[in-house]
């Protein structure tokens, strides 16, 4: 790959829509989700709208645009992580979580109770009925029911199918045979007694067995589609580059991705402001035992802190996720609430024994805010999926493939990515998560269309892009050392600042020159509050890590491969 400076840089400044970014019919300040947020630009400037059309009588909107190449996508925002009084942690019931992510915009929202003992005997069959009930009661919100897994030999992970007339079984089964909490806990406490530790080495072969056990049941036809994702990923260092890669070899369809930026983003707000006085993420660790020894931290770098809320693993330009991506490994990133205590909210734990039942029962209100370290679903964080309808499989084949972004706390409106070969090869191009091709020798133009926020986010101010980058690294293939976790070619190969006092849309172009191999790129924007001198991510301080004033977007990539 060729890395010249951009040709083009262009800013068109367009006026936005006074009460654009409300719904006529709805006067709810709206999210991501629930804005006309554009993506995928097809030719001619054919876009596809992110976006839910709202539970109304009718919808006098026009069809949704068709993308040339992509076909009818329109974008979705969600969270796959969230958690409930089935959690021995949590404390909402089910209709609560639902409501208050309809409340913030989101369209799917996946039930992820922690694995173990309790949960696969008790709380699997309890928790079907409260999901049935609140899809019934907000039909416009996508509601999965899923469980956050304890891998083993590693950390945490969201599994979770659509509903179908076996999930249930399909989900207490995997969890009986291939949680890493049932199969630590002896045998007399009812588990497997198997590996002496949930994230000790000797677990690992079960999860590469737990991952083709989701497989089969696809396969099979007991579910159309299954997914896991990899939860809060350097938050105990225990997650190894080698496992990673495992995962994605033992089944490359269901194993697809990675929590970018984890939940519990208020718990770093200062004492002094409200808050718990803790770390961004609940990201506080050290190494451990467990841990993998090459995570180590050192005067300028700790993978175990986040970095403008996201996980270090995302966030180091030619770290992790990037030494995955240029193997040409599709592994995608996303944003959840992780939501168990909500910050301010005045709920504590019911007082139910979550050992014996599988529930903590209905949380109780004090009538006093509290403080926690959680947002509602959508409050801060959305995972924005691009799909062909609105329904429990095409959103999930939109997560599978990848046409997937990152926002935290409505730091854009919209975002139009078009990456197209120039002369021979692939003309019409690609969006997020899409693979394309150009002939050796020729060039690549990316061309980025960024619509800023028009409207306050749920912190009541709207918020400003300062800048984008555009992050591009040579496709090597196959890492001789499964324990890889660097891409020392992977750089900010263009960083486009955005005009203070800017409105409406502004648009940047790059092309690659004369591309001699195959390479993928991505794109991540921030409000340039907490930069370091090269503009990278900031490390997050314990104890004053204010979420609203270090905001960021992560788009996933775009392969091109050289014909």
């Amino acid at each position: 790959m060729s890395h010249h400076h951009h040709d083009h840089t262009h800013e068109h400044h367009h006026e936005a829509v006074e009460g654009s970014w409300r719904d006529g019919e709805d006067d709810r300040p709206l999210s991501v989700a629930r804005r006309r947020f554009l993506a995928g630009l097809g030719a001619a400037g054919v876009a596809t709208t992110l976006g839910a059309a709202p539970a109304h009588a009718h919808d006098d909107r026009p069809a949704t645009p068709v993308n040339p190449w992509r076909g009818r996508d329109r974008w979705y925002a969600g969270d796959h992580h969230i958690h409930t009084k089935y959690s021995s942690d949590g404390q909402y019931e089910v209709a609560q979580q639902v409501a208050k992510a309809r409340e913030h915009g989101l369209d799917w929202v996946v039930i992820t109770d922690h694995g173990g003992v309790a949960h696969e005997k008790f709380s699997v069959g309890q928790v079907a009925p409260d999901i049935e009930q609140a899809h019934r009661a907000h039909r416009d919100v996508l509601v999965y029911q899923g469980l956050e897994w304890n891998i083993p030999g590693a950390e945490h992970a969201t599994v979770f199918l659509p509903p179908g007339r076996s999930t249930v079984d399909t989900l207490r089964a995997f969890e009986a045979a291939y949680d890493g909490g049932v199969l630590s806990t002896p045998v007399a406490q009812g588990g497997k007694g198997l590996i002496t530790r949930s994230t000790s080495a000797d677990g690992e072969p079960y999860a590469l067995a737990a991952l083709r056990f989701l497989e089969a049941q696809v396969l099979s036809g007991r579910t159309e589609i299954a997914l896991m994702f990899a939860n809060h990923p350097a938050r105990r260092g225990v997650d190894s580059p080698h496992e990673f890669r495992g995962w994605r070899d033992a089944a490359p369809d269901v194993a697809v991705g990675m929590e970018g930026a984890p939940g519990h983003q208020a718990a770093g707000i200062r004492t002094s402001d409200g808050g718990r006085g803790g770390a961004r993420g609940y990201y506080d660790g050290s190494p451990n035992q467990d841990s993998f020894p090459g995570f180590a931290p050192t005067a300028t770098e700790n993978p175990y802190r986040t970095y403008g809320g996201f996980d270090w693993m995302t966030a180091k330009v030619g770290g992790l996720w990037d030494s995955l991506l240029a193997e040409g490994r599709p592994w995608w990133v996303t944003a959840t609430s992780d939501a168990h205590q909500v910050h301010q909210d005045t709920h504590k734990q019911g007082t139910g024994d979550h050992n014996a039942t599988g529930s903590r029962g209905a949380p109780v209100d004090t009538g006093t805010p509290q403080v926690y370290g959680d947002y509602w679903p959508g409050f801060y964080s959305s995972t924005l999926v691009g799909a062909d309808s609105k329904s429990y499989v095409d959103v999930m084949r939109g997560m599978q493939g990848g046409k997937v972004v990152a926002v935290h706390g409505r730091i854009v409106d919209g975002l139009n990515l078009r990456v197209r070969s120039l002369g021979e090869g692939d003309e019409r191009g690609v969006t997020i998560g899409g693979r394309t091709f150009v002939r050796r020798g020729h060039d690549v133009e990316v061309v980025i269309e960024v619509d800023l926020a028009r409207g306050p986010n749920f912190a009541g101010v709207v918020p400003r892009l300062a800048k984008v980058d555009l992050i591009a690294g040579p496709v090597t293939g196959p890492a001789a050392d499964r324990d890889a976790f660097t891409a020392p070619a992977t750089k900010v190969v263009q960083s486009f600042e955005v005009a203070r006092g800017a409105r409406g849309t502004v648009r940047f172009t790059h092309t690659f020159r004369r591309v001699e191999g195959a390479f993928y790129l991505r794109l991540r924007g921030s409000d340039g509050n907490r930069l370091t001198s090269d503009g990278n991510p900031v490390m997050d301080v314990i104890g004053d890590a204010d979420p609203w004033s270090d905001l960021w977007f992560y788009a996933n990539p775009v392969f091109v491969d050289v014909i």
